[in-house]
């Protein structure tokens, strides 16, 4: 992570923890701006490795960082570094597994994390929850730095090359913006892959029935995507009656049975699974 103390451990990067250690300093401070800590911020910092985006956060003015981190031998070096701090807490286990509680009782509002590209998809569901299934811890603002190739499908809007089943599930529990690119020059060592820095708020007022229908919509995604280069009326065509409802939705919403999946936005996504479980 970035400044001379990335060197104060004597630490080998493991590749099944996926170990990075961000080390631009511009890069660290865009990702705490982008936070927009103030004095009632709670901060859940997920793998602070060697603790410079820690020594950030303890800097700003949020009220207090937990951090999560799975090697033991970090724990031991995070722990004397920040020992003195008593606005930190560090607590050893998996993101995956560990309570994503504050070990002082306070309420955690954000999450800033340098993720595992090895494990974001799981990360993303337990942060932000998933389509038929809520989180269960609701977040204001999450900011994470990510592989390139997974931000860009997070934020791509319909038509776009990027856009996936993953940007319709992503943007349906949250609103998503880029923060910054974040070459692999920026790391020791330096990854295979760029990344990038997304800033992503979930939504809290949800349809009523947002996760029965957002498991009915998984699999609508599963067929259609699955075939991204087919019409919907190839992919999805056995979940379509002849239903006249269904054909006065089609022309409603201006979706056709002749687009492909990445050209459908999130909200007609969802719209279609409602009105198609509906039938």
């Amino acid at each position: 992570m970035g400044d001379n103390t990335l060197n104060d451990f004597r630490h080998i990067p493991r590749k099944r923890f996926g170990q990075h250690w961000l080390k631009d300093q511009g890069v660290l401070n865009q990702i705490v701006k982008a936070a927009r800590l103030n004095s009632e911020d709670c901060v859940l910092e997920v793998g602070p490795g060697k603790g410079a985006l820690t020594q950030k956060l303890i800097e700003s003015q949020a009220k207090f960082i937990q951090a999560i981190e799975l090697d033991r031998d970090l724990v031991v070096g995070l722990k004397k570094r920040f020992a003195h701090q008593n606005k930190f807490s560090l607590r050893e286990g998996d993101v995956l597994s560990a309570s994503l509680e504050a070990g002082n009782g306070l309420i955690i509002n954000k999450v800033v994390a340098n993720i595992p590209y090895n494990i974001t998809g799981p990360i993303l569901k337990r942060l932000i929850g998933e389509l038929k299934k809520p989180p269960e811890r609701n977040f204001e603002t999450l900011v994470l730095l990510m592989q390139k190739e997974v931000a860009q499908r997070i934020v791509a809007l319909p038509g776009n090359s990027n856009f996936s089943a993953l940007s319709v599930r992503i943007q349906l529990l949250a609103k998503c913006h880029d923060v910054c690119d974040v070459p692999s020059k920026c790391f020791q060592p330096a990854p295979r892959v760029d990344s990038r820095v997304v800033m992503i708020r979930p939504y809290v007022s949800k349809d009523p029935d947002f996760y029965e229908i957002g498991s009915f919509l998984e699999k609508l995604l599963k067929h259609a995507f699955a075939g991204r280069r087919k019409k919907l009326r190839n992919t999805i065509g056995s979940f379509v009656t002849s239903n006249d409802q269904i054909k006065e939705f089609f022309d409603s919403r201006g979706i056709s049975l002749e687009q492909r999946p990445q050209e459908i936005s999130p909200s007609n996504w969802f719209a279609l699974a409602k009105a198609l479980k509906e039938t």
